[in-house]
């Protein structure tokens, strides 16, 4: 039998925290990571409060991580503003080489082996689990941990790659999403939304002196310095602000997957599927479903237990991707939600703590009903 319970791939959140999960309950595993420190990747860098908490459940040092508390999520339209607090603490932004600063050195503490610079080639899965070969040779494992990003080889070399249907390629698989950082004191203490025909741009505080700005758009090419000017207000909060990082780019976002595990293979994080980032709530629902995933591969349950769990987790993550999507997609019909919901500034509040599972969605049947799992 392979003397590691899980081969990892991909040292992002997902893959640490899987790897951490496993080694705090006696398994083996092993990560690699064909990419070499810092790790960055174009994020919204806003964690939820139920991130925040998790994070501390992995090992993380809150006290040392370099970021801006979030009191809660601002959506902005024009002259329309929605404002909405967390109920259950605070949420966190903060730099993704700096979440991964701190998720590394909790696995470190953990006894998590990472290999950086080393890269996955092709795997087969046999009766005792897994033959990987990679750029440092063959290793053998029970289960192949597909961490692997939104473009996963892992997904697609086990069939688990799903074509969208035509009104998704037509729109959602063609949305994107650029990030850059600016030296300014943040001011707000929520992540804000701000909201465009075509583009929204999320707007997060990650230190006492930086933001983040992300914009999402749907359709080819954007370039980060022709969006900005589509946000009047946004552009003169960073007029002479000096740029604190080059501009990354990521998507396109739709990845959808038949499921999330094969014979000897389970996926987590983005390589789990992807809907849109519209929700801001990626980092954590990776968070935990690498916790379910460790727990379940710890005791050698079948991996097919992890698909129910993976669509119970991000059930409610899922609708509201979808909801809000339609409000990307339909600028009239938000515009109009957004007007009611300004008349009931608590009915958005609800929204928020719904969406970031800090209040029970039972009774918001209408979420539930917007569209079936």
């Amino acid at each position: 039998m392979p003397g590691i319970d899980a081969l990892v791939v991909g040292a992002g959140p997902a893959g640490l925290a899987t790897a951490i999960g496993l080694a705090r309950r006696g398994a083996r595993a092993l990560v690699v990571e064909h990419r070499t420190p810092p790790l960055d990747k174009a994020c919204g860098e806003g964690l939820m409060p139920a991130g925040v908490r998790l994070l501390g459940e992995l090992g993380v040092d809150l006290a040392r991580l370099r970021g801006a508390p979030l009191r809660g999520i601002r959506f902005l339209d024009g002259s329309r503003v929605l404002e909405g607090e967390f109920a259950t603490g605070h949420g966190l932004g903060l730099r993704r080489t700096v979440l991964s600063e701190g998720l590394l050195e909790a696995a470190a503490r953990a006894g998590v082996e990472v290999r950086f610079g080393c890269s996955l080639r092709d795997w087969r899965a046999d009766a005792d689990g897994v033959r990987a070969n990679t750029s440092a040779g063959e290793l053998r494992a029970r289960v192949l941990v597909g961490a692997d990003g939104l473009g996963s080889r892992i997904r697609a070399q086990a069939g688990l790659d799903l074509r969208p249907p035509a009104i998704a390629a037509s729109v959602a698989r063609r949305r994107r999403g650029i990030r850059r950082h600016y030296r300014v004191s943040p001011w707000s203490d929520c992540v804000e939304v701000h909201w465009g025909d075509g583009v929204e741009a999320y707007v997060t505080p990650v230190a006492r002196d930086e933001v983040g700005v992300a914009f999402l758009w749907s359709g080819a090419g954007g370039d980060h310095e022709a969006l900005l000017p589509r946000f009047p207000a946004l552009a003169a909060r960073l007029a002479g602000a000096e740029p604190t990082s080059r501009v990354r780019g990521a998507g396109p976002f739709w990845q959808q997957t038949r499921a999330r595990t094969a014979p000897g293979v389970a996926l987590v994080g983005d390589a789990a599927g992807y809907t849109d980032a519209v929700t801001g709530e990626g980092i954590t629902l990776a968070l935990r479903c690498a916790d379910v995933l460790a727990e379940l591969i710890a005791e050698g349950a079948p991996l097919a237990r992890y698909e129910s769990e993976w669509r119970r987790l991000s059930r409610i993550h899922r609708r509201f991707a979808s909801l809000l999507g339609f409000g990307v997609a339909h600028p009239s019909l938000r515009r109009a939600a957004f007007a009611a919901l300004a008349l009931v500034p608590a009915a958005f509040e609800r929204l928020l703590r719904i969406a970031a599972e800090e209040e029970d969605a039972g009774e918001a049947r209408w979420i539930a009903s917007h569209r079936s799992a």
